[in-house]
């Protein structure tokens, strides 16, 4: 007679086995979970129109109403030596091409010499008392540092380029994209004709979309 043979290891790898399946069915579900968050469920991207902020009243809004005009984006100071100058100038740019396809969004901050020490609504005031603008002058902001306006980080960052005083000028398309900046002693006269270009763009799209 042949000697019987014992089938113990069969017995415990059957449950090694199956454990096996289990984790490799998981691992590839987990797997294919993730693909398809990625996939579909992809974090929106920022844009400066996505942002919200404050009034000079200090009413929470969201920028999100600009959406599809070209915006020059201005951190202001009433008390500045480019003050006159670029105040005049951004009322007639505004007066110019707005404010269907395009609006000046000033920013108060006093940051840069102190040359901006009153309240947001004292801002506002001055800014329509002595300028006569037309254009929204937002609440009083931060722009360096840790406490720095979201809005405004977002268009420092996507341009590499943080103001060093007063008045620098951010042109930001109908999609909230920086195009392009300017210093403060930059003439006008360099800024109209890219924002007419921009405007003209918006204007063609309009009408392909009729």
């Amino acid at each position: 007679m042949e000697p019987l043979t014992t089938a113990y290891p069969l017995k415990y790898s059957v449950p090694k086995a199956r454990v096996f399946v289990v984790f490799l069915s998981m691992f590839f579900c987990t797997a294919v979970l993730c693909l398809l968050q990625l996939r579909f469920f992809k974090p929106k991207t920022k844009d400066f129109y996505s942002f919200e902020i404050k009034d000079s009243r200090g009413r929470i809004i969201s920028l999100e109403k600009y959406r599809g005009k070209a915006t020059l984006v201005v951190n202001v100071a009433s008390y500045c030596q480019h003050t006159d100058k670029n105040y005049i100038a951004l009322q007639d740019l505004h007066r110019e091409f707005g404010p269907s396809h395009f609006t000046v969004l000033a920013f108060p901050c006093n940051q840069f010499g102190e040359s901006e020490p009153g309240s947001s609504l004292e801002i506002e005031a001055f800014a329509k008392g002595n300028y006569g603008v037309t254009f929204p002058v937002f609440h009083k902001i931060k722009i360096l540092g840790s406490e720095a306006e979201p809005a405004f980080k977002f268009l420092i960052d996507s341009s590499k380029k943080e103001p060093r005083w007063n008045f620098w000028k951010y042109l930001v398309s109908p999609e909230g994209k920086v195009v392009k900046f300017w210093r403060p002693e930059e003439p006008m006269e360099s800024i109209k004709p890219e924002v007419a270009s921009l405007i003209r763009q918006i204007i063609m799209k309009k009408r392909e979309d009729l």
